[in-house]
């Protein structure tokens, strides 16, 4: 059976992310993934695409956030990928301390680490990739 794969390119713009909650639907139903498989990874994949187009590209139009998905052992792995400087994802700070729970952002790094089984980051010369994997 050959892999199956998805792709997605879009504009840093933050109206693109309906596009990406698209995406994200379209072959989550493809692979058969259950409500709450699919409900974990809107999640996820829309919150790394946001940091890609928000703080890594700036929403610079001419910056590309590109999604990659496949299955492989079990496991599904998305790639959200960006044109932007990277970060450390150890700076960012703790979204459950008592000073951070009522800022209206700095959620989503936490919330991806939360709902995925696992959450890497690869730094590349063009950008940073953020790689989500759920098991099947």
């Amino acid at each position: 059976m050959p892999e199956q794969f998805y792709e997605i390119e879009i504009e840093s713009d933050p109206n693109n992310l309906i596009t990406i909650e698209e995406f994200v639907n379209y072959f989550a139903k493809d692979l058969g993934l259950s409500e709450e498989q699919l409900s974990v990874l809107l999640l996820a994949v829309t919150e790394a695409a946001t940091n890609a187009i928000i703080h890594a590209n700036k929403c610079d139009a001419s910056k590309l956030v590109k999604i990659h998905a496949h299955i492989e052992n079990s496991k599904l792995i998305v790639k959200v990928k960006d044109e932007g400087k990277g970060f450390d994802s150890n700076s960012i700070p703790d979204p459950t301390r008592p000073e951070n729970l009522l800022k209206d952002s700095g959620r989503g790094v936490y919330l991806m680490k939360v709902y995925m089984d696992d959450v890497k980051y690869n730094k590349t010369p063009t950008g940073l990739e953020t790689i989500l994997v759920l098991n099947l």
